[in-house]
């Protein structure tokens, strides 16, 4: 395989993966709108992605405008509710990442001893559980440099 043909490949994929990113949907919730006794942002039970509606970004709907979406959890050392300690979930668009990265986790401990962590990801709906996806796209990407640079030697 040539290098145009590389290159012609990258280009393609990466504008396949840069378009996707344009029009990111996400989930939108706060655990701190719920009413009392109701977990539908998932802050105690699994998140029920038939409850909510993954919205754009960019869109009116949107309550923070964005290109990825992130998930932000907090947890009180001693307890409120359920299983003996306040717990809140927030999910929502993002613009700005403090790590300048998506895909990724940070988390660390308030001086008041809340626990936090914040996830950041970059397609459609990844702000719905704890997993964490790579773009089909970014991987074709890596594969074809890869199978390129090894097949040059």
């Amino acid at each position: 395989m040539d290098v145009n043909k590389v290159t012609i490949c990258c280009f393609i994929l990466l504008s396949i993966y840069t378009c996707s990113v344009l029009s990111i949907r996400c989930y939108q919730c706060s655990s701190q709108q719920d009413r009392k006794g109701i977990d539908s942002c998932g802050a105690y039970k699994r998140f029920n992605k038939t409850q909510h509606i993954a919205i754009e970004c960019n869109s009116d709907e949107s309550h923070m405008p964005g290109s990825f979406c992130m998930k932000v959890v907090q947890q009180g050392p001693r307890g409120f509710i359920w299983d003996g300690r306040w717990r809140q979930v927030i999910r929502r668009c993002a613009s700005v990442a403090e790590t300048g990265v998506t895909g990724v986790c940070n988390w660390g401990v308030y001086e008041n001893g809340v626990y936090w962590e914040e996830c950041y990801c970059a397609h459609d709906a990844c702000n719905s559980s704890n997993t964490r996806k790579m773009s089909l796209g970014l991987l074709s990407c890596l594969l074809l440099m890869t199978s390129y640079i090894f097949s040059r030697k």
